[in-house]
């Protein structure tokens, strides 16, 4: 993907707003995970903490873009894709935080690299998706995503409460990529890889399909669990 152009300015809106509304819990849970340490050692372990985040996110990073590649995984790694999307939406409505809480400095470093680690998946696999097999664009997005998680708990959570429609959009953005990444499956290439009005239809289907399922398929589990209350 050449640098600058619209494809590669549409891929890292993409990816910021990804960043935004995945990256956004974990920095919450990382907030809330170390909150019971003194001031002085919250702030040490959240730096050191960092350069933990960043080696693990860089090895999962790699991994995944390599992985990509793989015959058959890009289709099922936009399945996921989508199964990702669907649960934002809907556990955007569930309550505070219970995990774990660091009562030392190397316990709340554990908790932070392990948090990002674990729940660092998603947001990796929607980069890695979004960024079109552009290395830069991943590595741009890894970039972007460490300090959101790390230093930008507050700073999310007021967004998202004060714009909840981005996380709907957040959801619609990881749809359309995952519908990026069945549709660049090299096994489906034979019957998407022409130019015909057939084949134009198939993958503008497959964009609509999953961009209005997701937001369907959220919005009535949203309803739902609203009249289960």
């Amino acid at each position: 993907m050449d640098l600058f152009t619209a494809t590669w300015w549409s891929a890292l809106l993409a990816i910021i707003l990804i960043d935004l509304v995945l990256a956004g819990d974990n920095a919450i849970v990382i907030a809330l995970a170390a909150r019971n340490l003194p001031s002085a050692l919250q702030r040490k372990a959240i730096i050191w903490g960092t350069v933990g985040a960043i080696a693990v996110r860089s090895l999962m990073t790699v991994g995944v873009v390599w992985l990509l590649k793989v015959p058959g995984l890009l289709l099922l790694g936009g399945l996921g894709l989508l199964w990702i999307a669907y649960k934002l939406l809907a556990d955007s409505d569930k309550g505070a935080y219970d995990g774990p809480v660091a009562t030392s400095f190397w316990a709340a470093m554990k908790t932070i690299v392990v948090a990002d680690a674990l729940m660092g998946v998603d947001n990796v696999l929607a980069v890695a998706g979004a960024a079109r097999g552009s290395m830069g664009l991943v590595l741009l997005g890894l970039l972007i995503s460490v300090p959101i998680v790390v230093f930008g708990s507050a700073l999310v959570l007021k967004l998202v409460e004060r714009f909840p429609i981005i996380i709907q959009a957040g959801a619609a953005v990881l749809a359309f990529t995952a519908a990026q990444m069945v549709l660049g499956e090299p096994l489906l290439k034979p019957w998407l890889a022409q130019t015909s009005l057939h084949a134009s239809a198939i993958r503008w289907a497959v964009y609509a399909l999953a961009i209005v399922g997701v937001l369907g398929a959220g919005y009535w589990q949203q309803r739902r669990a609203q009249h289960g209350r």
